[in-house]
């Protein structure tokens, strides 16, 4: 592969819902630009895209994989995301490093909701969009429909370049509006409009023009004064009105037919913006924010988008280049964990192909092996000139499983594989819940959970099992109480012996506080370390259903001590007899985290979807609407959610989607807490 500098690189993100074809579409670019020498097959495995063993298998996209395609002195780098709403993270860190978005939709399913959600995601990044109406030969393939749903999307201008020489079974070529031709198959052969077409060509061809002159003050006021504009200011003027965002070309095509393909690579080589084009990217330097053109003599910014682990190479690393050149065998310095890391091949990648190349220029995106400490979200720069560039905002986890090593030597490997399993994936995480004891794994749905469980026994060889997590609740106390406990124990050596009296109460303002009330010298000071001691073993492992106790506050007032017979251990086991005994007596309640829900649904969902929060033990706090949809605040239990992300789907047909964040801990009704507190004592039984 060739050298390409800033001006002819166009960093494009394919975005749409699960099969809408943008797999497909990049297998026809390469096979129509003589990359490839077939077309690959999903049904066979044997697409560029998908090369991943899971992939393969799912037959679906699960993370983005990166197709450079040349074509007439242009590398147009495809950034094949996936379509399914579980692996939003890498369309997201697709987006983050891509110049426009190409939304690809169905021409017979239309705009579906991984379609939404990637296009408001596309807007948050404030790229030039592009539609494609895919899929134009399939039986009921109807473009009218198609661009009529793409008119609901919000804030979509669409704007007709392409339209369908035919449909369905007679879908033929493309009739292209800016030089007025028809291109039969694949867009090589080019031919006058057919006459059935010639109409509805050149009504469509004025809308573009109009589209244009209003891209351009000077060209608006040549086009008001009936003045003709010639093909290059046409296409300047929608250089405007489409890198501002003003309008989106719309394009058609059949991608597994590769009929259209030319006139698309001709549009977005024409059309999409080259790195130099977009507006500087912003760093944080050490004296504040710098912009950075994309430009190779700038100060080297490099940003790490992406990062796999493969079982034969090892790391990989994906960066885009944001300012700078980067070359293979030099140095970088990795601002986040202040670290040097040295490069070894430098590469462009083409689904899992590495293509070695000696120089990257600003704005490409590339690959590098084995970077030691590196991972996604990183910036790599000059030591000299330290830059940090900014990490999109990735959607809270939705979904969460309590994992469990299989055998004993997973055990050993479970922390490193999640560990490694996280760094790749930036919207999976884990933690170890103390209350409950257990790993936790956190994602955005089923299937993400599910592909990287697969993942860390192919790749890592760590076999894992998964299960609903417990609950995270929490005891406290409502009232205040007292209780004393002595303990004495005589052996045939030295006995043991300690008292002690304590009283506990409620203390909403910390999660534990101790004061010492014994005056007179009736316990030695020196043994309080052992009564706080006993005090915390028992807020660890709780009293009442084995969760950890919040919320208290704890006094030592009195007690016994013994001359020889008083020992640390004695007065740590009294203190923990003792708070045992006034816990049971403060009024012991259980209490629950409680989470914010704000769920968007279309509008004829919203009664199923509230019916169902009712059941749930939810407190709706608003409903609005946004952009034709519904949206509903609510506050719901943990232990009522835990599943929501299937729910949801069954409910809405899948075009239900929503966020959860932590809110705070709340009191479990009685009925339940008793369920539980049974539960929990069974449980023990069987240990």
């Amino acid at each position: 592969m060739k050298e390409y500098t800033t001006e002819f690189i166009r960093n494009i993100a394919l975005i749409s819902h699960s099969s809408a074809g943008k797999t497909m579409l990049c297998e026809a670019f390469l096979h129509f630009t003589g990359a490839t020498t077939r077309l690959g097959s999903i049904n066979d495995g044997t697409t560029v895209s998908d090369f991943e063993e899971e992939e393969i298998r799912r037959g679906i996209s699960l993370s983005t994989a990166v197709i450079p395609v040349e074509y007439k002195n242009v590398k147009l780098n495809f950034l094949d995301t996936p379509g399914y709403t579980d692996f939003i993270g890498e369309v997201i860190s697709a987006l983050r490093v891509a110049d426009s978005a190409v939304t690809v939709v169905d021409a017979v399913a239309g705009v579906e909701v991984g379609t939404e959600v990637a296009w408001n995601y596309a807007a948050e990044f404030d790229l030039p969009r592009f539609f494609v109406i895919n899929k134009m030969d399939r039986d009921n393939a109807n473009f009218q429909k198609a661009l009529t749903a793409i008119k609901d999307l919000p804030e979509a201008r669409p704007l007709v370049l392409q339209l369908p020489w035919g449909e369905q079974s007679a879908f033929q070529g493309v009739i292209d509006l800016l030089s007025m031709k028809a291109y039969k198959g694949n867009g090589k052969e080019m031919v006058d409009i057919p006459a059935e077409f010639a109409d509805a060509a050149e009504e469509a061809r004025m809308e573009l023009i109009e589209a244009a002159a209003e891209g351009d003050d000077e060209l608006l006021m040549k086009y008001l004064e009936g003045e003709e504009l010639t093909p290059e200011e046409i296409l300047n003027g929608l250089k405007g009105a489409v890198w501002s965002g003003v309008y989106h070309p719309v394009l058609v095509s059949a991608a597994a037919a590769e009929i259209g393909i030319a006139s698309l690579l001709d549009v977005f080589s024409a059309l999409a913006p080259s790195p130099a084009d977009r507006p500087p990217a912003t760093a944080q330097g050490v004296n504040g924010e710098e912009e950075l053109p994309a430009s190779d003599s700038g100060p080297l910014a490099v940003y790490v988008w992406k990062t796999t682990a493969d079982p034969f190479v090892g790391k990989i690393t994906y960066f885009r280049v944001y300012s700078g050149v980067v070359t293979s065998d030099s140095r970088l310095w990795n601002q986040k964990k202040s670290v040097e890391e040295r490069f070894g091949t430098v590469s462009v990648m083409r689904g899992k192909e590495q293509i070695s190349v000696k120089t990257i220029h600003a704005g490409d995106i590339a690959s590098v092996p084995k970077l030691s400490e590196t991972a996604t979200g990183d910036t790599l720069c000059d030591k000299t000139h330290p830059l940090t560039l900014p990490v999109p905002e990735y959607p809270n986890a939705l979904y969460r499983v309590a994992v469990f090593p299989k055998t004993q030597s997973d055990s050993a490997k479970i922390s490193p594989t999640l560990t490694r399993l996280c760094e790749e994936d930036m919207t999976l995480s884990w933690y170890q819940e103390p209350s409950t004891n257990q790993t936790i794994l956190q994602g955005m749905g089923g299937q993400h959970i599910d592909v990287a469980i697969r993942k860390a026994e192919k790749k890592f060889q760590t076999s894992l099992t998964v299960d609903v997590p417990k609950v995270p609740y929490q005891e406290t106390i409502t009232r205040k109480a007292s209780a004393q406990y002595r303990h004495k124990k005589q052996t045939g050596g030295a006995g043991q012996f300690a008292e002690v009296h304590m009283r506990l109460e409620p203390n909403p303002d910390s999660d534990y506080e101790f004061s010492w009330e014994v005056f007179g010298g009736a316990v030695s000071s020196s043994f309080q370390p052992s009564i706080e001691k006993g005090i915390r073993n028992v807020m660890k492992t709780g009293v009442i259903a084995g969760y950890p106790v919040v919320n208290v506050k704890a006094a030592v007032y009195d007690g016994k001590e013994h001359p020889v017979d008083s020992k640390p251990v004695a007065f740590e086991v009294a203190s923990r007899e003792a708070f045992k005994a006034a816990f049971r007596e403060a009024g012991p309640v259980l209490m629950e985290p409680i989470y914010n829900l704000r769920i968007v649904v279309p509008e004829e969902n919203m009664g199923d979807v509230l019916g169902d929060l009712n059941s749930r033990r939810a407190r709706v706090q608003g409903m609005d609407s946004e952009k034709g949809r519904s949206v509903i605040t609510a506050q719901v239990p943990l232990a009522e959610i835990q599943r929501y992300t299937t729910d949801l789907r069954s409910i809405t047909g899948g075009r239900g989607v929503f966020t959860m964040e932590f809110s705070h801990y709340e009191r479990v009704p009685t009925h339940i807490a008793q369920e539980v507190i049974e539960a929990r004592k069974k449980e023990q039984e069987k240990e």
